[in-house]
């Protein structure tokens, strides 16, 4: 599993030989002060960031890659692991190994991609729903949409925005392998993290063309005003004349690795309206929003009909990471990488069907 560093960032244990030290040197070339290669500089855009090793003093031999926590600045993440490609082994793998690999997910080769495992925070309940690999195994080329849109959906709506979102960070890795050619990646995944909690703030918009650009929806809002889906936000208050007002409010409770075995529950009433007054300099105040006699004392439904159905346009304005990780089979070559270009356009193409669909 992933520890966490006191400090923050997350610590991956090293692999035995020969996994652990070609990790290990994958990143210190990538990361190298004195790196002038422009394929490598661009591809620390899609990695987590490395800090070097660190062992812990009671066991100076153990030894621990030190990387970013991508997960770190979500309240609620969401988290999915893909292992993209083809072939989930590498060039040099026995026969045994081969076969072994092939047989854990005989689909491997033609959908080109297998989910790992994820998280998903269920608003209804404030808990989160966990799957493993035997779940991504279970899939087929028939239900592999279905078993992906899982991950999007938080219990009341798909978060049409996160996906939108994370298909314009494939692209970009994509849009990498595309221009390169002096590396291959073997049974290394993406890691997609989302914000989970259904809150929201109010964001001033004078310029009325850009709320058009960005397709607000009619009669939800005026006044140049737009209701977005963000980090850290809860919807706390009813006002004496039935407006709906939100305010920025840091949520304590931070979940950080996939594999972590114990999760914190907390109370529903997160999502209750509280009655408070908000005079901080930050909120602003919507002149014409979502009444009270519409809640009818839920304010979910509402919440749905803003945030889960805004068009994809708005998927700037969503807080979603997809970064690269596991590079224990990274080797050098002189071709395109085709084997994970074919399961990035593939888990593309998967995701844009949910969206159309």
């Amino acid at each position: 599993g992933i520890l966490q560093h006191p400090d923050g960032t997350v610590l991956k244990q090293l692999q035995p030989p020969p996994r652990g030290p070609r990790e290990q040197e994958f990143y210190n070339k990538v990361y190298d002060s004195n790196c002038c290669d422009s394929i490598l500089l661009e591809l620390r855009e899609y990695l987590p960031k490395y800090f070097g090793v660190w062992s812990p003093p009671t066991a100076p031999n153990d030894t621990y890659l030190k990387l970013e926590d991508v997960t770190r600045k979500f309240n609620k993440p969401c988290i999915m692991d893909v292992k993209i490609g083809q072939k989930s082994y590498d060039p040099y793998a026995s026969a045994e190994k081969i076969q072994q690999q092939v047989s854990k997910y005989p689909l491997m080769e033609e959908i080109g991609f297998l989910v790992l495992g994820m998280r998903v925070y269920h608003v209804s309940s404030d808990s989160y729903e966990t799957q493993n690999q035997h779940y991504g195994r279970s899939l087929t080329k028939e239900t592999v949409k279905d078993g992906i849109s899982k991950f999007f959906h938080n219990g009341y709506c798909l978060r049409k925005d996160a996906i939108a979102a994370s298909i314009q960070k494939i692209e970009k890795i994509l849009e990498w392998f595309e221009g390169q050619k002096q590396l291959n990646f073997y049974a290394s995944s993406l890691l997609f993290v989302y914000e989970g909690s259904c809150q929201a703030t109010t964001v001033r918009l004078s310029d009325v063309t850009l709320a058009e650009k960005r397709g607000v929806p009619k009669g939800l809002l005026s006044g140049g005003d737009i209701l977005e889906y963000n980090n850290n936000i809860h919807v706390i208050n009813s006002t004496e004349n039935g407006k709906i007002e939100a305010s920025v409010s840091k949520g304590l409770s931070k979940f950080y690795a996939l594999h972590k075995k114990a999760y914190s529950k907390r109370h529903h009433s997160q999502l209750s309206l509280k009655v408070e007054n908000l005079e901080q300099d930050n909120v602003w105040k919507s002149s014409t929003c979502i009444t009270q006699e519409h809640l009818n004392g839920n304010v979910i439904p509402q919440l749905e009909k803003v945030f889960c159905h805004m068009p994809a346009e708005i998927k700037e304005s969503t807080s979603v990471e997809v970064r690269m990780i596991d590079f224990a089979h990274v080797f050098p070559s002189n071709a395109k990488d085709e084997g994970y270009i074919y399961g990035l356009k593939n888990l593309i193409t998967v995701l844009q069907n949910i969206l159309d669909n």
